[in-house]
């Protein structure tokens, strides 16, 4: 039996993010029966984990750890607690070449002494580094640059680097040279089953009919609203754009100071197609906003291969993204590419407002195509499964 640790993601069962829901489809996705997952879980992730020290869910192991609130600092506290208690239960169980694999880099500094204890179980040790973490904007520059630092510890130390955007794998081995990592190449992954919902249920009627919005007359973003995600320059561009569509935004606004500082800056209160219709949690629901949209707009550009965007590509029928390394990794030539430059987006949006419904269609496939091929969480749980080995 291969033990797996997996230290990171803040727990299953997912409430959102990344991480949680790539742990929550590995397990539940599980097919080798050789393999053992151990996951650890904040305490407050859920009521499981709240009332429980540990749990089982989707076969896995959950062990909940307990986090003090100490800001940023948090993270790093988090994921040195819930190492320590698994290379403390890999000695207390006998486990055989233990894998602990890490999501995120924020332990750098303080990994090289548990790796040490690592190897000498005859473990080995995974880092999964994500994006680049220290250059989102939401950081104050102090964090950001003890992200980059981090990063470098967890890389030079690490056995097997696991990379989910080629991108990411070429920046790894190309900044980290001098420590020759061993890395691999796992996307993330996405549901590719249509909504289960139809165009005259309630739950749909009520939604469109509240937030005055008709099927294929939108173009849509979803994601966290945070400066690095470009909304500002999505926001400014389409005001500027001839299309007499919507911008459907689905995020959490809600005492968010740069919502304010947004609407000062661009006054988009001003222009009534700019519609900010708050968070969408029920997943059919969100999926079949998606499936409708006349098209997605993704401005996404620090992170590695981006879930939103792996769902965009299997739901709508076009996306418009702006042009980093990750995305063209991703999306190929089934996307229209914008740069921030002024005017550039303005002009995408014009461009795609003139498609034809054969030049729609034909885009659709090629981009669904891609999913089934590379994206579908069955591939990326069978490559998992067989790193693992």
């Amino acid at each position: 039996m291969k033990h797996v640790y997996i230290i990171g993601s803040k727990g299953i069962p997912a409430r959102y993010g990344g991480y949680e829901t790539f742990v929550e489809k590995l397990t539940a996705g599980q097919k080798s029966p050789m393999i053992k997952y151990h996951v650890a879980s904040r305490r407050d992730n859920s009521e499981l984990s709240e009332k429980n020290n540990i749990f089982e869910y989707n076969g896995a192991e959950v062990f909940s750890v307990d986090v003090p609130n100490i800001g940023p600092a948090q993270a790093i506290s988090y994921d040195i607690k819930a190492l320590k208690w698994a290379i403390k239960n890999a000695k207390e169980i006998k486990a055989e070449e233990p894998i602990f694999y890490i999501l995120a880099a924020r332990i750098g500094p303080f990994i090289g002494s548990y790796v040490n204890q690592i190897h000498k179980l005859g473990g080995t040790y995974f880092i999964n580094p994500d994006g680049h973490e220290w250059k989102r904007a939401k950081w104050p520059l102090p964090v950001r640059k003890y992200w980059k630092i981090s990063e470098k510890g967890m890389i030079k130390h690490a056995d097997l680097v696991i990379c989910d955007n080629r991108k990411i794998e070429e920046y790894v081995k190309d900044e980290y040279v001098k420590f020759n990592p061993n890395t691999t190449f796992i996307a993330y992954g996405t549901d590719t089953k249509p909504s289960v919902l139809k165009n005259n249920d309630s739950i749909v009627r009520n939604w469109f009919r509240e937030k005055e919005i008709q099927e294929n007359s939108y173009y849509l973003i979803v994601g966290r609203f945070v400066p690095e995600n470009n909304y500002e320059t999505m926001i400014r561009e389409f005001m500027k754009s001839d299309s007499k569509k919507s911008l459907v935004i689905v995020t959490n606004v809600e005492k968010n100071k740069f919502y304010q500082q947004l609407l000062q800056t661009t006054e988009f209160n001003r222009d009534d197609r700019i519609k900010f219709v708050g968070t969408v949690y029920d997943q059919p629901l969100l999926r079949y906003i998606r499936e409708n949209a006349f098209a997605y707009i993704h401005g996404h550009e620090v992170g590695g291969t981006n879930p939103s965007l792996l769902e965009a590509m299997s739901s709508t029928q076009l996306n418009l993204l702006v042009d980093v390394g990750f995305n063209r990794d991703v999306a190929h030539d089934a996307a229209i590419y914008w740069t921030k430059t002024e005017g550039k987006l303005a002009q995408a949006i014009n461009k795609a407002d003139h498609y034809t419904d054969e030049e729609l269609h034909n885009n659709e496939i090629i981009a669904k195509e891609i999913i089934s091929n590379e994206y579908t969480w069955q591939k990326i749980v069978n490559k998992y499964e067989s790193t693992f080995g």
